[in-house]
């Protein structure tokens, strides 16, 4: 399974969104989700959550916990 990076990273990628936009639109510096994609750091858990919500993924998704990036609710 891929782990949080590679996830948000390829995710990015297939919306073809900047680390810049990105980071607007859940509230981080760009250089926030430079280090996400890096793995060099981790979301607090409200960003988690708001980067779920704007890939429409489960958070278990994003954190390399299940191939199925479906939301369970």
């Amino acid at each position: 399974m891929a782990n949080f990076a590679e996830r948000i990273r390829t995710l990015r990628s297939e919306q073809n969104i900047t680390q810049d936009a990105l980071g607007k639109i859940v509230g981080v510096k760009r250089y926030s989700v430079y280090g996400y994609e890096k793995g060099n750091n981790f979301p607090e858990v409200p960003v988690l959550i708001a980067l779920a919500d704007y890939f429409g993924v489960s958070i278990d998704y994003l954190l390399g916990r299940t191939d199925n990036p479906e939301v369970n609710r």
